[in-house]
């Protein structure tokens, strides 16, 4: 076979193997936190307010809690699926962010997932931030996002971030914003 041959073949090879392995899918969600962006900021006076704290949900001991525990303190809510790709991969830089700011900022990392599927993924991937479950059909002060989709809401409800899609969560425009919602 000639090296050209060879080399076309090794190159359909190694592109195949992200569409049909293992090493496909721990391989695409590596590019996919390659290719994240911090997430954009909304400057202040652009920021929209949610119109209330009235939503019920589910904690990850399965009670039911409302999202009036969170009035007043910054919250940071990810939408999230356990089989999902781009969910997948921000879950450890979310994981990063919990570590830093747990007991400072509300977290709401939700799934519309049942449980026992949620708890073998979290355990499985070493992750302990808090997992919230959503009740489908209740209704919710913010728009239920798409996963990867996120906000960040300030201490008087304004949304600080929208994003609709995968965002590097560990850097610092980030650290520097959740730390001045804090401070506020």
């Amino acid at each position: 076979m000639k090296k050209q041959t060879v080399f076309t073949l090794l190159v359909i090879a190694f592109v195949l193997s992200f569409f049909v392995t293992p090493l496909g899918d721990y391989s695409k969600i590596l590019l996919n936190r390659w290719l994240a962006m911090a997430p954009t900021i909304i400057t202040p006076e652009k920021r929209g307010k949610i119109a209330s704290y009235d939503w019920t949900l589910k904690d990850e001991n399965w009670k039911f809690i409302n999202f009036e525990e969170a009035k007043g303190k910054v919250v940071f809510i990810s939408f999230w699926t356990s089989w999902h790709m781009p969910s997948q991969a921000q879950l450890k830089d979310i994981q990063n962010l919990y570590n830093k700011y747990k007991g400072k900022v509300k977290f709401y990392i939700i799934t519309n997932e049942e449980r026992a599927p949620v708890e073998l993924f979290m355990e499985k991937h070493g992750y302990t931030f808090p997992v919230t479950y959503r009740i489908v059909g209740e209704d919710s002060p913010i728009t239920i996002l798409k996963p990867p989709g996120s906000y960040i809401i300030d201490k008087n409800g304004f949304i600080a971030v929208h994003q609709t899609a995968i965002a590097d969560w560990d850097n610092s425009s980030i650290d520097t914003l959740l730390q001045k919602l804090i401070d506020e």
